[in-house]
Order: C-alpha cells, then structure tokens, then sequence
C-alpha cells in the first residue's frame, strides 16, 4: 500500500459524477487516493470500518470465507466501482475481504464524510440505493445457483458473468487473466472441479483456454448448463 501524491481527476466514478458541482471540493480535501499491488489485502473480513473505497484503476475482488480454509468471490470492482459499502450499517465491521486482483489506484473515502455527502447529494444516494437493491438481487440470484446449481452450470455461469463484466480482447479472450483458483472460488467450487470442467468444455469446443487466458467458443451451449434461454 502506498499513497498516491497525484490523486484522482474527480470525475471517474459515479459518485463524483452524481454529486452536486459545489461538493467536490469537499471531496478533494477529503478523499485519499491509494496504490495497492497484485495480492495486497485492502481491508479483511472482521476489520472495523473505516470507509469507502471507490475503484480509479485496476480490478478488486470482493470476497467472504467460505468455510475454514476456503473463500467464495462475491463480485468484482472495476474502474469507478464502489466496494467495501457492505460494512455500512449498525455492525461497525466488514462481512468481506477486498484483495487486489491486479495492481490497483483506489480513492478511499472515510465513513463519516461518505454519510454527510449522501445527505447533502439526494440524486447519488438514491443511484446508491438502486445499487444496493440490483446488488441484493445478484446475491440472491447466487446463493440460489450454489445451492440448486449443477458444477458445470456454476462454472459456465462464472465464464459467462466475466465476459459480461470485462468484455473481450481483439482476440477475442476474456479481457481479465484468472487463476483457475479464482475461478473456482468464483463459482463455489474447487480447483480441482474448474480443471476438470473446463478440460471438459474444451474437449467439446465451448472455450478455448491457454493459462489463464480462456475465450468463450459457444455461448449458447454454456447457457444451456445455466439453464438460462
């Protein structure tokens, strides 16, 4: 971890983008602008709160434990994101872990300011809200494919929900390099599962995978393990 002197420009993320002109200055002296590296820990699951953090570069992962020795990624934040927002509440204390996936800059805001601007900028606490609620919503969806999911239908959801967050390279490859490791914690499985399936949907011609590159061949077969239409 290592504070970044040059700061953000601002008007990267949605919630600068939604408060009122004459807030960002409020902003700008309260902000603190971070660099942290592949693997670093930003905050741990059980820390107290101290604030929120808003992605300027790079990709985070948001993660719980998952069992003694395992852990389950609940999503990903990428530039602009908001993450670390699951603390907010009467519970003083991160129900998750939020790790570098990647060498990231984040903007970190403390609690109590983040509070005060949601209750001067109406038009950023109700996106918040909106957020929160389609946010539930994932969660649920999740929890309910852990649970009634197939292997193989979570492993396909998992590829199919990283080429929606992150798009695809020229050549056509999920634009985000994963570890077969997160990927099985991504989809609530285990290593040794993701290396079987995915050789599997290689044998067959669904993806393509060279390291921890992999590229989608037939979206349409993947879904069908999904059961989605």
């Amino acid at each position: 971890m290592k504070e970044n002197k040059k700061g953000c420009d601002l008007k990267s993320c949605v919630f600068c983008k939604l408060c009122l002109k004459e807030w960002l200055p409020a902003i700008n002296l309260n902000r603190k602008t971070i660099d942290y590296k592949k693997g670093e820990v930003i905050f741990r699951e059980g820390e107290k709160v101290e604030g929120i953090y808003f992605v300027y570069s790079g990709t985070v992962k948001v993660h719980k434990k998952w069992g003694e020795e395992k852990e389950l990624i609940l999503r990903f934040a990428t530039k602009g994101d908001i993450f670390g927002h699951r603390g907010m509440g009467n519970n003083p204390y991160y129900p998750i872990s939020a790790t570098a996936l990647e060498n990231v800059t984040v903007c970190f805001i403390d609690l109590e300011f983040f509070i005060t601007s949601l209750t001067v900028n109406h038009a950023y606490a109700l996106q918040l809200m909106m957020f929160f609620a389609d946010e539930l919503q994932e969660s649920e969806k999740n929890m309910r494919n852990l649970a009634h999911m197939s292997v193989k239908g979570r492993v396909a959801s998992a590829l199919l929900r990283l080429e929606k967050k992150f798009g695809t390279t020229e050549a056509g490859n999920i634009n985000i390099y994963m570890s077969r490791q997160d990927i099985a914690s991504f989809s609530g499985t285990t290593y040794e599962t993701v290396f079987r399936v995915l050789s599997d949907f290689e044998e067959n011609g669904f993806v393509i995978s060279n390291g921890k590159s992999i590229t989608i061949k037939n979206v349409e077969e993947l879904k069908k393990f999904t059961n989605q239409s």
